[in-house]
């Protein structure tokens, strides 16, 4: 495994300042649409974490070559900055998490434990780690609370598709530009600081709430060239309460022979609102 490869990984899983009033006003109104689309305020607004399980495609370099690799993948986020993803193939499991201001990434070798890594990620990594846990927590709204600030950009043509452009700006360097349909409030596209393309399609209903069934991201490689990563959820959980240790740096014995172990999933169901 090459370090390039796990940047990549990395930057694809995981893969927004002052305006007119009025221009603020167009973006609540765009907001309180996307939001419609997904499900009701009460829904939305009860969400304490997201799990999400699925598969992950890619295409990664190799010894003989580019190679399309699957991943069995989990994602979870939880209320107010914990984030875990665990991406496994049969070549590595790749662990990369959050915990309010910690941030952490494992790589193992699945067919012998003594093969590990552990790296401690560095603060802007953690800063667009935080902006992404509250992206897929806050449903759009909210942002300036936390410091961020969100701008109507104004409409655009997306794919024949008319769109109203908002720029979430977490910080500057950390800001998601997502454009909606403005007959729906349906994303269509959002862009991220760093280059990337972001494209969902299908849906899963949970708890009354729309989530993708499939997330396409496309990144721009060193050398010019795209490489895309497609996700296919195949379950959305709801509002599960997982153990702080869950998303905590991992300790270990610097002369360990063996790999750090991940602490164990605690979860209690707690119903969605409906």
């Amino acid at each position: 495994m090459t370090t390039q490869t796990t940047r990549f990984l990395f930057a694809a899983l995981v893969a927004l300042f002052s305006t007119l009033a009025n221009a603020r006003g167009d973006a609540a109104a765009t907001i309180g649409k996307a939001r419609a689309y997904l499900g009701q305020d009460a829904a939305l607004n009860a969400v304490k974490s997201v799990h999400f399980t699925g598969v992950m495609s890619t295409i990664e370099d190799q010894a003989e070559g580019a190679k399309p690799v699957d991943y069995v993948i989990e994602i979870i986020f939880q209320r107010p900055y914990q984030q875990r993803i665990v991406a496994t193939s049969d070549k590595r499991v790749e662990v990369t998490a959050l915990d309010t201001y910690d941030a952490w990434r494992r790589v193992q070798d699945p067919k012998d434990p003594s093969r590990w890594r552990v790296d401690l990620l560095s603060k802007d990594q953690i800063k667009m780690l935080r902006a992404n846990t509250w992206e897929n927590l806050a449903f759009y709204r909210g942002l300036e609370g936390n410091g961020g600030q969100v701008d109507d950009l104004g409409s655009i043509n997306v794919n024949g598709v008319d769109c109203q452009k908002l720029a979430f700006r977490h910080e500057p360097g950390i800001v998601f530009l997502r454009y909606f349909d403005k007959a729906t409030g349906r994303l269509v596209l959002t862009e991220t600081g760093s280059g990337s393309t972001i494209r969902e399609e299908g849906e899963i209903m949970a708890g009354g709430i729309r989530f993708p069934k499939k997330v396409i991201t496309t990144t721009k490689q060193a050398d010019g060239k795209e490489r895309s990563v497609t996700v296919n959820f195949d379950k959305v959980t709801l509002n599960e309460a997982f153990a702080d240790s869950l998303f905590a740096v991992p300790t270990f014995t610097p002369n360990s022979s063996s790999a750090p172990a991940a602490p164990p999933a605690q979860a209690v169901t707690v119903p969605a609102a409906k």
